[in-house]
């Protein structure tokens, strides 16, 4: 009992009196500090005291951005499965527009006494947007992992696909094919993984000395329309190839291409990101790079849970390496551009 005592109290960051008081279920401890001290007993595998216990399985939160960009559901499927096998259950919690913040989520999780919470996305990717939620998590030291580039100095356990890898990539296939005004589609200025992508591409059209025009960078949403808006602009501003931060932005930028009456790839070459289902079966086939979310999802999983096991800590950003995958939408300059 005294050493059970001990180790919550020392990651809770309390008194052993304080652990006892709330074991003992007796007043003068805050909602906050009982709630803190109950989830430390589920991370360290101690069961809790009958009156205390009710009736919950195990949880793991599974916060997803979104779900229309096929890559988030497509992990969470692994990610999801490979909890199961473990014995937890994952708790899905969606973000929408004008819906359920992720402020709103952490404090439901938090109060559902979760034994951990993997984030596929969110406001941890983004300069700009609110952090303070994640304190919270800090302060009871829920075991947590990011999944993409986050913005520095929060301290979670982070797998990442290597971004700057990606746009290298891709920017050196067109290059091969003897695209030179290369446009680039990314997510919002402030995204962290679209921060990466433009310094993978910034740099290796430096070293092939073509430095990159202003014209020809476009920040917007990951969606088809946003994708269609802005490489109608890349392709005004004389583009002959796209390079896209998503598969969906990919897919707009085709059907920009296509509204302005070029073929794809004869007039304009246009490159993905992540081969999130079915990119096999567009028209054309779309050339991506391969985010690896299998072996990524099964790299989760065993962070997540080597937390919950008290084994592993938080420690530095895992960098997957991508893959670009060769379809038929990219193709060399057409002569007279």
């Amino acid at each position: 009992m005294s050493k059970r005592l001990a180790e919550v109290a020392r990651k809770v960051g309390v008194s052993e009196a304080t652990v006892s008081r709330v074991l003992n279920g007796k007043p003068g401890v805050s909602e906050a500090t009982r709630q803190a001290v109950l989830t430390a007993l589920d991370v360290l595998g101690y069961e809790r005291p009958t009156k205390l216990r009710g009736e919950r399985a195990r949880l793991v939160g599974l916060v997803l951005p979104e779900l229309q960009n096929p890559i988030f559901p497509a992990l969470a499927e692994i990610i999801g499965g490979g909890l199961m096998q473990s014995g937890y259950t994952p708790l899905l919690c969606t973000q929408n527009a004008g819906g359920i913040t992720e402020s709103d989520y952490v404090d439901l999780l938090l109060a559902q006494q979760v034994s951990g919470v993997i984030f596929l996305g969110g406001n941890y990717t983004e300069a700009e947007a609110p952090h303070g939620h994640y304190d919270r998590l800090r302060q009871v030291n829920l075991p947590t992992v990011l999944v993409s580039a986050p913005v520095a100095d929060l301290g979670f356990a982070t797998i990442s696909t290597d971004d700057v890898s990606a746009a290298e990539q891709a920017v050196l296939h067109l290059h091969q094919l003897g695209h030179r005004r290369i446009g680039l589609l990314l997510g919002p200025a402030g995204h962290q993984p679209s921060r990466r992508k433009l310094e993978g591409a910034e740099r290796v059209l430096d070293r092939l000395g073509i430095p990159l025009e202003p014209s020809l960078l476009v920040h917007g949403l990951y969606s088809i329309e946003s994708g269609q808006a802005g490489a109608t602009r890349l392709l005004a501003n004389g583009a002959t190839a796209i390079v896209c931060a998503s598969d969906p932005l990919a897919l707009g930028a085709i059907r920009a291409a296509r509204r302005a009456g070029l073929a794809v790839p004869q007039d304009v070459s246009v490159v993905g990101y992540d081969d999130s289902a079915l990119m096999s079966f567009t028209d054309p086939p779309l050339t991506t790079v391969r985010q690896p979310i299998d072996a990524m999802g099964r790299a989760i999983i065993d962070l997540l849970l080597g937390q919950i096991a008290g084994t592993a800590q938080p420690g530095d950003e895992l960098l997957f390496e991508p893959e670009l995958v060769l379809r038929g939408s990219t193709g060399p300059v057409p002569a007279a551009r």
